[in-house]
């Protein structure tokens, strides 16, 4: 069903937020029909927010020092997407586990990008991982996110081969060439009412 007004995005980022700007890229180019609504980040020096200003996208950043606890810190967050009314918030680099308390407040609400091809190598370092185990195959998953950490139910991946020479750093950077090209597309499929989940599979509506 189409919508009548642009799909409103709330991204939460805590570095250089490459994956940001694909989302800004697709939007602005007129491939992805969604508005950045607001960019939150928990840290003052992240990229990021330099990237949502440029774009005249308001940038907030959140000190979790103020907060008595990672809740009370999500339930701040939480306001802050309210306030903007943002409809689906797009984890981009956010390096936070978000609390059951997030969450549950947007079930279904939730993105993140990972690149390894999940359920293989979630958490920290899944490049490292990947060539650890010596997989011939690594790639990209964009998933909903759930209280685990990288075990939501996938809405969309793509295998990267795994060379011989490579290194952490050269296959994350091939890695995220793919996902700048993942994310927007997943984000889209969303926009369009295209997705629909059952338990742990997500469906893409072909019309």
């Amino acid at each position: 069903m189409a919508r009548s007004e642009p799909l409103r995005i709330g991204v939460l980022a805590s570095g250089r937020g490459s994956n940001l700007q694909a989302i800004i890229d697709a939007i602005e180019s007129g491939k992805l029909d969604a508005r950045l609504a607001v960019v939150v980040s928990d840290r003052a020096d992240a990229q990021a927010l330099e990237r949502a200003q440029k774009h005249g996208t308001d940038a907030v950043f959140m000190d979790p020092k103020k907060y008595p606890s990672r809740e009370a810190f999500d339930q701040a967050v939480l306001g802050v997407l309210s306030e903007h009314r943002a409809e689906l918030a797009c984890l981009a680099g956010y390096m936070r586990v978000l609390s059951s308390t997030f969450v549950r407040a947007l079930p279904g609400q939730i993105m993140n990008i990972h690149p390894a091809l999940l359920p293989s190598f979630p958490g920290l370092h899944a490049q490292r991982q990947a060539l650890e185990h010596g997989v011939k195959v690594s790639g990209a998953t964009v998933h909903f996110v759930n209280e685990g950490v990288d075990t939501g139910p996938i809405i969309c991946q793509v295998a990267v081969p795994v060379r011989e020479d490579d290194t952490e750093e050269t296959l994350a950077a091939r890695i995220l060439e793919q996902e700048h090209q993942l994310y927007p597309r997943a984000i889209r499929l969303y926009a369009e009412g295209r997705l629909e989940v059952r338990g742990r599979r997500v469906y893409v509506n072909e019309t």
